[in-house]
């Protein structure tokens, strides 16, 4: 019920609505700019990816690297990405599920993962 029995101010609602759309944009901008880092075989692949998922960086320890053994040096680079990206997921659901769900639970909204 709205106070004094009265419409909803569309005014209001519309405004309350621009302010979320202008922090979830804020929030996809700060996830595209913080990195986020994931590891593999103890640390001898390190990728980082943004917030939004990206691939930004790759680092491979000279140890990992065996040339009769690309195979397990692959592997070790998809778990390190597949680390980070969990990670940036994680991060993405600390920012945006918040904004989603006072947007109606994100259904419809792009960008969104959920």
């Amino acid at each position: 019920m709205i106070p004094g029995g009265g419409q909803p101010n569309m005014q209001q609602l519309l405004q309350q609505a621009q302010k979320m759309q202008q922090d979830l944009a804020a929030a996809q901008e700060e996830l595209a700019r913080t990195p986020v880092e994931g590891t593999s075989g103890g640390g001898l692949v390190k990728a980082t990816v943004t917030g939004a998922g990206e691939l930004q960086a790759l680092v491979i320890d000279p140890k990992a690297v065996d040339p009769e053994d690309t195979e397990t040096l692959a592997d070790l680079i998809l778990a390190a990405v597949r680390d980070a990206n969990a990670s940036a997921q994680q991060l993405q659901q600390q920012k945006l599920g918040p904004l989603a769900q006072g947007l109606g639970g994100g259904s419809g909204i792009p960008g969104l993962p959920f």
